[in-house]
């Protein structure tokens, strides 16, 4: 086209010529307080361990947790979700709920050091202390039993809430998880302890990373009869509006990039905070590319995120917190 200006010529160019222009028009934005980190902590162990498939990120001890910790809140993120790895693992998974347990004496110093500038978040699962690496109690069939499961959740619940949790994160997928934790919070006098449920937490290839992080892969099966399967997006928004029904404060997703379609369906659907977790695999391949040369780390991560939170995320457990928290405030 060329002479004078069509009316009815859009020109979206007008509102992206710099920089300054683009931060006043953009639609989403990030800041610290959209991440939560996800740490790990492992009893036994008196230096931090690297995690060789997750580059930067460590098993810590409880002493460079608490750096850590302090780290976090300097940056200005909302919150911690805290994963254990005992040094002793048992086939009900006893660690989880006993008062001495690697995370129960994590939550008790880190509320200790921070009281409330931090969100102290306690992931709820017992796929890291047992034996046999699953999400509950196994029946002599090795099938995970769901029913006594629920109440070894319940007790590990209320140890977790007693040790300094400011909020209980049942990721297990077990049926009724979040009304049998509910109602053992409650009857332990934690009734403002809320739970934020993995309502929707998928059976992905995208947890391997994590299973080295928190040495809880199983040792023999999978985890498609409990975790949800990817092709289904309706039974997602049935789970979530089972665990709200069940008492849950807040819902999440798991993973986020390949659930984008899913975080957005969730987030029209509720009138709760919805969180998204940005996995290990995610994480990983970002790290590995970056690596090799393949893409502009910072962008690619900072671009991530606001993916997550422009499909509905109010926020991100991602594993870049503190260093995109910093980028971005």
């Amino acid at each position: 086209m060329t002479g004078g200006a069509d009316p009815g010529f859009a020109r979206g160019r007008r509102l992206r010529s710099t920089p300054a222009m683009r931060r006043w028009t953009a639609q989403t934005r990030l800041s610290p307080a959209d991440f939560v980190l996800p740490v790990f902590v492992k009893e036994g162990i008196t230096e931090p361990v690297p995690i060789s498939s997750m580059p930067g990120v460590v098993q810590h001890t409880t002493d460079s947790l608490r750096k850590a910790a302090h780290e976090a809140a300097e940056a200005g993120i909302s919150g911690l979700m805290l994963f254990g790895i005992p040094a002793e693992k048992d086939a009900v998974g006893s660690q989880a709920d006993a008062a001495d347990g690697i995370v129960n004496v994590a939550l008790q110093q880190l509320r200790a050091d921070l009281g409330d500038e931090l969100v102290l978040m306690a992931d709820l699962c017992l796929c890291e202390y047992t034996d046999h690496g699953h999400c509950g109690v196994v029946t002599p069939a090795g099938v995970v039993d769901n029913d006594p499961t629920l109440d070894r959740y319940a007790a590990v619940a209320i140890a977790q809430a007693r040790a300094g949790a400011h909020v209980i994160a049942p990721s297990g997928m077990m049926d009724g998880q979040v009304a049998a934790i509910r109602a053992g919070l409650d009857s332990a006098a934690y009734t403002e302890t809320p739970v934020l449920a993995y309502a929707a937490k998928y059976a992905s290839g995208f947890y391997g990373p994590f299973r080295e992080a928190a040495e809880g892969a199983p040792q023999f099966g999978d985890r498609s009869t409990y975790q949800m399967d990817p092709p289904n997006a309706a039974e997602a928004l049935r789970e979530v509006a089972q665990d709200l029904a069940e008492g849950a404060d807040a819902v999440m997703v798991k993973p986020a990039l390949p659930y984008l379609d899913i975080v957005r369906q969730v987030a029209d659907a509720v009138d709760v905070p919805v969180s998204a977790y940005q996995v290990s695999g995610e994480y990983a391949m970002v790290e590995a590319a970056a690596a090799n040369g393949w893409i502009d780390r910072r962008r690619a991560v900072l671009e991530t995120l606001t993916a997550i939170r422009r499909a509905g995320a109010g926020s991100v457990l991602t594993y870049w917190a503190v260093e995109a928290a910093r980028w971005v405030r």
